[in-house]
């Protein structure tokens, strides 16, 4: 089965790269580095016994930041290697962690990429975050004698039943990992299901609620917030085509009522920028932009328009909203709550959070956070919450103590990475 999987993947070749130009008319970064997708160029023992690390995107880099910053403090003198596949991922490796790691982008899915990319990087355990479940992936680190654990894992019921299907090519890809750190015991058993060895998985928390607000951090977000004047804040994250209309019109109402209220809009992904700020103006709205450092103090929308910031972002916000989940929008089911929540700030997002399911659900039984069925809940929710200071302030500590005691799974993702090297009291060598 996996040999069909690959033939195909060898026919899909010419489009992946058309699709990396394509992509690159809006974002030019997609036409930099293609020789990385086919792991071309490497030399042989790039790297020795070293240490992979592997995130898709921004969000799978921030969940591992923790891990790999313990990592890169705990040994030293371990090779440690960061993969992603898109390039604000990949901007974002390099912010957090510079020269202390390599990074370049994960090979495709071919064989002969992957056996490439093993000889020059040769990992001795491989991570992978999330949902990065891969069958020649994970072939290929088995083949050059790595570990391989899935660390954050989770699996949606959409996925699920997808992955379902194809038994022949799933289960030995299941079987191979040595270890999987999964998020709920919901997520434990779907993974068992699919062919995971029961006593390799481990139910242990999402480890995106380790997170902490740095110093520099809170005090950009408090100047954020002086710059902005004494008025109602408001902030729209990682918004999608199709999100952005009805988040101005919410915008419309709570202006009606609060003339100066702000909204922070923060639109994803990157290329996206230029169109919505036309948008903002053909609604009718002044619209300050971050990246041209445009000052707010006047404008009735502040385009947040740079990548890495949203921590800050969030903290200088009196309510968030989560986009991604407002509309049915396909391959994203709902962005992170935990941050919004995390800061103290009350978080609404709408019903299709599929991809955070449990942690949406807890926000709610917990009272950090709305969920909103449409425009008319949506709307109600925000002006709720704008006018009542005290809920604000009651919905804000209730974030901050359901993530503070649901904390700790960076802890016992580490207990799970230390068995799977062969010597750990030697620096990881064979």
């Amino acid at each position: 089965m996996r040999t069909l999987y690959s033939f195909l993947w060898y026919l899909l070749l010419p489009f992946l790269f058309l699709r990396l130009w394509l992509r690159g008319r809006k974002a030019p970064a997609y036409r930099l580095r293609w020789k990385e997708r086919m792991a071309w160029g490497y030399r042989p023992g790039t790297l020795k016994n070293s240490l992979w690390v592997h995130a898709v995107s921004v969000g799978e880099t921030l969940a591992a930041a923790p891990l790999i910053e313990r990592l890169l403090a705990d040994y030293p003198d371990v090779p440690l290697l960061v993969t992603t596949t898109t390039p604000t991922g990949s901007e974002r490796v390099q912010a957090l962690f510079g020269d202390r790691v390599t990074h370049v982008y994960c090979p495709w899915e071919l064989p002969t990429a992957l056996t490439r990319f093993m000889r020059a990087f040769d990992p001795q355990l491989v991570i992978v975050l999330e949902t990065e479940l891969w069958p020649n992936l994970c072939a290929a680190v088995k083949r050059h004698g790595a570990k391989l654990m899935l660390m954050n894992g989770r699996l949606s019921e959409k996925s699920y039943r997808g992955y379902g299907k194809l038994p022949r090519l799933i289960r030995p890809m299941m079987a191979r990992f040595d270890a999987l750190a999964v998020q709920t015991q919901v997520e434990a058993e779907r993974y068992m299901a699919l062919g995971a060895w029961p006593e390799r998985v481990y139910p242990i928390g999402s480890v995106k609620f380790d997170m902490t607000l740095d110093t520099a951090v809170k005090q950009a977000a408090s100047q954020l917030r002086v710059s902005f004047g004494d008025r109602p804040v408001w902030i729209a994250a990682s918004t999608h085509p199709g999100e952005d209309a009805p988040v101005l019109a919410a915008h419309k109402t709570l202006r009606a009522q609060k003339p100066d209220a702000l909204l922070i809009l923060v639109p994803r992904p990157p290329e996206r920028f230029d169109g919505v700020a036309d948008q903002v103006r053909e609604a009718g709205w002044s619209v300050a932009r971050r990246s041209q450092q445009e000052p707010a103090a006047d404008a009735a929308v502040y385009l947040a328009d740079t990548m890495g910031e949203l921590p800050m972002l969030y903290a200088a916000a009196d309510i968030a909203i989560v986009g991604g989940s407002l509309i049915r929008i396909k391959g994203i089911g709902g962005h992170n709550i935990l941050e919004p929540c995390a800061v103290g700030v009350p978080v609404i997002f709408g019903r299709f959070m599929r991809n955070f399911s449990e942690i949406s659900q807890l926000a709610v039984e917990r009272q950090a956070g709305f969920q909103v069925g449409g425009m008319d809940e949506l709307r109600a929710a925000l002006t709720t919450l704008i006018n009542d200071p005290g809920l604000r302030a009651a919905m804000g500590d209730n974030g901050i103590r359901m993530v503070s005691e649901n904390a700790g799974a960076t802890d016992r993702n580490l207990e799970l990475v230390l068995p799977l090297l062969d010597d750990p009291a030697s620096q990881f060598t064979r």
